[in-house]
């Protein structure tokens, strides 16, 4: 009984002072910008960028799109929505999301991109969104959790552009944008915890 007591202790004792000899790193907390700027420290950006999404078309149209479901999805929640702070929420959202698309203009006409537009109508997937919302029983609940969704899906391709895209006005514009982004996010899942 006693020798595989004491196999037991020298394993224990072995495992003890290997565990002793290594060395750990630490690290300060990395701002928002820092996030976007190496994405790898903010587990949303560890997504790998698909091919097409580090091209500006593809990602000026998605940006874009983003943008232009935000300010209607927030329009109908200020005509809609009977709780202050989700309206306040929206009402911040308009003019956020606004001032993206000026910015996101901006920097495609400071890169030279003068093939590049800002899409103007909802693609048919974020219109379905729309007009789902439209019909939610538990309107501000199903608002807030569309949000959620929206500035997650928004973060990841900032993130996935300021990391890997191919026009360094609009990586600027994407890394400068995402800390605002992840604002947003997390600002949507406070009230969406909180919204019944």
């Amino acid at each position: 009984m006693t020798r595989p007591l004491l196999i037991a202790g020298a394993a224990i004792a072995a495992l003890s002072l290997a565990a002793c000899g290594q060395k750990t790193e630490t690290k300060g907390a990395a701002t928002p910008a820092e996030q976007a700027a190496t994405p790898d420290a903010n587990p949303a950006a560890t997504i790998a960028t698909p091919a097409d999404e580090a091209s500006a078309p593809v990602f000026v149209e998605k940006a874009s799109a983003s943008d232009l479901f935000e300010i209607e999805a927030a329009k109908l929640a200020q005509a809609t929505s009977k709780n202050a702070e989700v309206k306040k929420f929206a009402a911040d959202m308009v003019a956020a999301h606004t001032k993206s698309t000026a910015a996101l203009k901006k920097a495609i006409a400071d890169a030279g991109q003068t093939t590049l537009v800002v899409v103007t109508v909802l693609p048919a997937d974020l219109q379905a969104k729309l007009d789902d919302l439209k019909k939610a029983a538990n309107f501000d609940k199903a608002y807030m959790e569309n949000q959620v969704d929206a500035h997650q899906s928004a973060l990841n391709l900032m993130q996935r552009y300021a990391q890997d895209g191919d026009v360094p006005a609009i990586k600027a514009f994407a890394a400068s944008t995402a800390p605002v982004v992840q604002q947003h996010f997390d600002h949507a899942k406070t009230l969406r915890d909180a919204t019944k």
